[in-house]
């Protein structure tokens, strides 16, 4: 037996608007400070070749974090929705929905795992190829960007009880623990 703990739904919380401003500006520092660090590691020229694929990177980018939300949440897959709307109709949201609860350690994973995947590659793409990190520093901070909410939730779901189970529903999640037993059964 479950009981909600708490309900959170960060885009009520912050409201569109400062969730897009402080995107905006976590994308700015990211990329920044990356693209910084890449210069003053590596002294070789930037190049401007492949713009092509550099733009259907940045157009992928957001279906596969998506698809990597699901990766940690492969035991349910049973469970997984995967829905698509379109805003100005041309920009498509693709929602990744958990119909059951699932333990709190998997949800976890499973908001932080595009992050840790998708950067971690582009990173490391940017090392390999230093005339085109700044491609990759661009993809990277965009995507950070992208992982916000993300880590907005994560972190409200890290103050919650061990043991937790996280349920999703149409104003957010709501974080469920189970009721504990009474040593007087009838009360």
């Amino acid at each position: 037996m479950l009981h909600c703990w708490k309900s959170i739904n960060v885009k009520k919380q912050y409201g569109f608007y400062r969730i897009f401003f402080l995107s905006a500006i976590l994308v700015l520092t990211v990329f920044s400070f990356l693209h910084v660090s890449i210069q003053l590691i590596s002294d070789q020229p930037m190049y401007d070749q492949y713009f092509l694929w550099f733009a259907i990177g940045f157009f992928l980018i957001y279906p596969l974090h998506k698809v990597f939300h699901t990766l940690p949440l492969a035991g349910f897959i049973s469970l997984i929705q995967l829905k698509t709307r379109f805003h100005f109709f041309c920009v498509p949201i693709m929602s990744v929905r958990v119909n059951k609860p699932i333990p709190k350690v998997f949800f976890i994973m499973a908001l932080v795992s595009p992050f840790l995947i998708i950067n971690g590659v582009l990173l490391y793409a940017s090392t390999l190829f230093p005339g085109y990190a700044h491609y990759f520093t661009i993809l990277t901070a965009y995507h950070t960007g992208i992982c916000l909410v993300d880590f907005l939730y994560a972190r409200s779901l890290f103050r919650s009880p061990k043991g937790a189970f996280i349920e999703e529903d149409d104003d957010g999640y709501e974080i469920l623990v189970p009721v504990k037993e009474t040593q007087y059964p009838g009360i």
